[in-house]
């Protein structure tokens, strides 16, 4: 039994998947990939991760098409979601934050430290 906590990311490009899983694989988290917005919706029914690293800006279904559909789900509404995007304006972060209510929201680039400071903040570990 693991007590590694199971993080699904949702991100469009494969460069972008591969620098998280980088910084989060190893002794702290299991980390589960779908490129695009359904895949994802389908791997969050199936692997109920802990915690879901969430793009915006994806070709098909948005992120924030996936976001409502996570929170409308009662199976899946209580899996906290970081928005982990491009769009670092104040006024996205404004949407994201306090009219969506996501977790936590991080403009792209952003460092290994910062991602990491987040997710151990949401869950609960810092």
């Amino acid at each position: 039994m693991t007590d590694k906590a199971k993080i699904l990311v949702i991100e469009d490009t494969k460069e972008m998947i591969e620098f998280i899983r980088f910084i989060l694989e190893g002794d702290e988290f299991d980390v589960v990939a779908a490129q695009g917005g359904q895949e994802g919706l389908d791997l969050a029914q199936a692997e109920r991760p802990d915690l879901i690293l969430l793009d915006l800006m994806m070709p098909g279904i948005s992120g924030w098409q996936v976001y409502r559909q996570l929170k409308a789900d009662d199976g899946l509404k209580d899996i906290p979601v970081i928005v982990v995007t491009a769009r670092g304006e104040t006024a996205d972060r404004v949407r994201g934050l306090h009219v969506a209510r996501v977790d936590d929201y991080i403009a792209k680039p952003f460092t290994g430290s910062e991602l990491l400071d987040s997710i151990n903040h949401v869950l609960g570990r810092a």
